[in-house]
């Protein structure tokens, strides 16, 4: 028998599971995040396989969730310095990279930039040459300065050519495994967008780095020596170790995917909104065929806005250890700091002097924990009026991610679910499931591999058909390089969006394909 272990790490719990080749859940665990995240891990898997008789060399696979690569952005700590060569002169010096840029995290990446020639228009044509002794010339300037390099080059979502070329010259200058970026493959349509995606993807190199060896040594100091290790994306598919070192920026926002994902297998629905209340937020996601529905705008992460692919996701200051905070004219505000992790100390209920949703909880009667004596003081009407300040606040967010009128199923996971009133106006049905406080852990160990392409093509030069099986090939060696198995690649989403201001019937085609795991995928 081989068996499947999934991690997902959140601001508050760390949670695992394992599932069997016939996806049953034979165990589980939630324990405090650590501040230094690996620690945490270590014990979730200590305690996860305390709960069964299963062999650790049973296990074949190992996937991780992480939030690691959001914190380092969001924090501004352990991340590289930078070069930029924007492949775009003479057209684009009016905005030069890094605009509107906290300037934290520009002096965090310590970045050097140049633009050089380069670049092409919206309709495939030249603008101008790569000039390879100028990039040369950069990059000597840049020598010892740059641990990474990103490349980004004018409209390469339709030509990734010169980004290539340009590749090359820094493989020859710096060596072939000086870590770059290549905004083609990390970014939509969007030069500046695309770019600031491309440059925290170079950032976070040294972070995901120590992500992959800290989860690849975790499970082996507890014995997990025989399983292929991924790591998950934040379109709900798994990437393989060494196609994360090359992509870390895909991490972000897996967290709630992983829920996502592991509501749709726990409800068996294919179309619904998610709530995963945790400790600290509350996620809201949509449902669409199975996976996570994809944010169709800029997406800020830390503070930037970005175009590569996210999930579109609502957060919320709704969680388990959410602050209710009482004011001294009898008023109250909920959130949206939160206690987290520290929550068994903190909480009434535990022993400490702050009121949070899960004392409230506790008060109201819908759940038993810690200590319910520690909350009988708490006022009966306060708390129910907390409650419907929730139920507006949860209400509210589901309003915002409906795209039509009328009731919608939703699916309640999380640790924190239990803050959750038992009824709210639009939804149809609440739909919960015993396993509902690690589906996100679920989430991570039932992902496929996943591949996704996206190209524009001019359907008077290009049959269309011709074009869209071009994509889903595209799309396929994308899933192969994360680790997928051939035979088991199948396509699960195409769209086609017409350009309207560019000639000659241009659409941008997306293919996103998914499969299983390849077991010779090795971390």
């Amino acid at each position: 028998m081989a068996y499947r272990l999934g991690i997902d790490v959140g601001g508050t719990n760390t949670d695992a599971v394992i599932l069997d080749e016939n996806n049953r859940v034979l165990a589980q665990t939630k324990t405090h995040t650590t501040e230094d995240i690996g620690s945490g891990i270590a014990t979730a898997i200590q305690q996860v396989f305390a709960d069964t008789e299963i062999a650790k060399e049973d296990v074949t696979i190992a996937m991780l969730g992480t939030t690691q690569c959001t914190n380092a952005i969001v924090e501004r700590k352990k991340l590289i310095s930078v070069g930029v060569l924007r492949v775009a002169a003479p057209a684009t010096h009016s905005i030069p990279p890094f605009t509107d840029w906290d300037p934290e995290l520009v002096a965090a990446i310590r970045p050097q930039t140049a633009i050089v020639s380069g670049g092409h228009e919206y309709d495939g044509r030249l603008i101008a040459a790569v000039d390879e002794d100028e990039v040369r010339t950069v990059l000597e300037q840049w020598r010892g300065k740059v641990d990474a390099v990103a490349i980004v080059g004018a409209f390469s979502a339709l030509n990734a050519d010169q980004e290539e070329q340009v590749r090359a010259v820094v493989a020859q200058v710096y060596g072939k495994d000086f870590p770059v970026s290549l905004s083609s493959a990390i970014g939509s349509l969007g030069l500046i967008e695309r770019e600031n995606a491309t440059v925290l993807n170079s950032a976070l190199f040294a972070v995901i780095e120590k992500v992959t060896s800290g989860f690849a040594n975790s499970l082996r100091d507890v014995g997990v020596t025989d399983a292929s290790l991924f790591l998950c994306q934040n379109d709900g598919t798994l990437m393989a170790l060494d196609y994360a070192q090359k992509y870390p920026i895909f991490t972000i926002g897996s967290g709630p995917t992983n829920s996502i994902r592991g509501a749709a297998f726990l409800s068996e629905l294919k179309d619904a909104i998610v709530l995963d209340i945790g400790g600290t937020t509350s996620d809201l996601g949509v449902l669409v065929n199975g996976f996570p529905r994809e944010s169709s705008i800029a997406v800020n992460v830390g503070g930037v806005k970005t175009n590569f692919r996210m999930p579109d996701i609502n957060s919320i200051g709704i969680g388990g250890g959410t602050v209710v905070h009482q004011h001294d004219d009898g008023t109250f505000t909920v959130g949206p700091d939160s206690v987290g992790y520290r929550i068994t100390e903190k909480a009434l209920v535990f022993g400490g002097d702050v009121l949070t949703l899960t004392d409230v909880a506790v008060r109201l009667g819908k759940a038993n924990l810690g200590d319910p004596e520690k909350v009988a003081h708490v006022d009966l009407d306060l708390a129910q009026k907390v409650e419907q300040q929730v139920k507006q606040m949860l209400e509210d967010a589901i309003d915002s991610m409906k795209t039509q009128a009328g009731d919608v199923d939703l699916v309640l996971v999380g640790g924190g679910a239990i803050v959750a009133p038992a009824t709210l106006n639009g939804v149809k049905q609440i739909h919960q499931d015993q396993l509902g406080a690690v589906a996100n852990a679920i989430g991570a160990t039932i992902a496929q591999v996943g591949g996704e392409y996206e190209k524009m093509y001019s359907y008077d030069a290009v049959d269309r058909e011709d074009a869209l099986a071009d994509a889903t090939e595209a799309a396929k060696q994308q899933a192969l390089k994360a680790g997928a198995r051939a035979e088991t690649v199948k396509l699960v989403e195409m769209t086609e969006t017409a350009i309207a201001y560019a000639p000659g019937n241009t659409t941008r085609v997306k293919a996103k394909v998914v499969g299983e795991i390849e077991l010779d995928t090795l971390g």
